[in-house]
């Protein structure tokens, strides 16, 4: 296990500001994602940001979305900072984790629009770091995605790895539904989706009739690995990547609030996400969809170490092989 206990008491306020004498006690690990003390936590030399956006406003069958960025800085705390795949540590790049980011309860149309000022105001803020969002329901992607969108010259690319394509025009009577993020973007960027396996008919269709959205369906995925070319020849040269967690097999992530059989697994989900750090500008990304079930800490856990080898991934040109 883990043991990286911090100097400071939990928190970013200068050593001055404790009672004197307590600098040297053994404090428990601070409320930041691997639990980094303040050395490894600090902004001025991150090389990425975690923005947790803890929103759940349209979920439509199981709930509890809106606790997912704290389990997964939670049990981030216990991931061993030595990646064996790159022979690195990614932390060592600097990884500054900003509070929860809490949107209006007005509705999700100001709450999105909320969030994509917000969002704006934020990566104008941290430059070119590297910046995970850590969601909250799947409808907190599109105002990240048009943001990014804004900011960059050419059409960019939208890498969305989940089961379902959430391009409907509306659900249950709104068009800013979790049920609805990749529709709010397609008229700024491209879409590849990887794992689909619950799809309607209006999405099908959406996918076959509009340039510019490529499916890959979770069946098509098993007999060998040529989707992965497939996926990354459709991918432009700029990409943003959205993760919702139900692109995983339920087997492996059960908590989540639309579970699908038969989705992706580990290693090669892995595999793949090193091609296109590798050979894409990835610019950003989320992670969205973890709704926590009480005393079932595996699915937190596998989702703090899906961020933490995005990290990994995105610095591994400067770190390692």
């Amino acid at each position: 296990m883990p043991n990286r206990r911090s100097e400071r008491m939990p928190g970013r306020g200068p050593t001055d500001l404790m009672p004197p004498g307590l600098n040297g006690l053994s404090w428990g690990l601070p409320r930041t994602f691997l639990g980094l003390d303040e050395r490894a936590s600090e902004y001025d030399h991150a090389g990425a940001v975690i923005l947790p956006v803890p929103y759940e406003a349209t979920t439509s069958y199981g709930g509890g979305a809106e606790a997912g960025p704290a389990a997964i800085i939670e049990a981030s705390r216990y991931i061993e900072l030595y990646d064996h795949e790159l022979d690195s540590e990614p932390h060592t790049a600097g990884i500054y984790t900003l509070p929860p980011l809490e949107l209006t309860r007005a509705g999700p149309g100001p709450a999105m629009t909320e969030l994509e000022e917000a969002f704006g105001t934020i990566l104008d803020a941290i430059g070119d770091r590297f910046l995970v969002m850590l969601g909250g329901e799947h409808s907190v992607s599109a105002p990240a995605i048009r943001s990014y969108s804004s900011r960059v010259d050419e059409r960019i690319s939208v890498l969305l790895m989940d089961a379902h394509t959430d391009m409907r025009a509306e659900h249950e009577g709104s068009e800013y539904s979790h049920a609805c993020a990749m529709t709010r973007v397609l008229d700024v960027a491209d879409v590849v989706g990887v794992g689909v396996r619950g799809v309607t008919r209006e999405e099908a269709d959406v996918a076959r009739n509009r340039h510019g959205v490529t499916l890959i369906y979770a069946d098509d995925m098993w007999e060998d690995d040529g989707w992965m070319e497939l996926a990354l020849d459709a991918l432009g040269s700029t990409v943003y990547l959205t993760f919702d967690v139900d692109y995983f097999d339920p087997s492996l992530v059960p908590s989540t609030g639309a579970p699908e059989p038969g989705g992706g697994d580990w290693y090669r989900t892995l595999r793949f996400l090193r091609r296109v750090f590798s050979e894409k500008t990835v610019i950003g990304c989320d992670v969205v969809e973890l709704a926590p079930t009480p005393g079932l800490h595996a699915p937190d856990f596998l989702v703090a170490k899906l961020v933490f080898k995005l990290i990994a991934y995105r610095f591994a040109k400067r770190e390692g092989p």
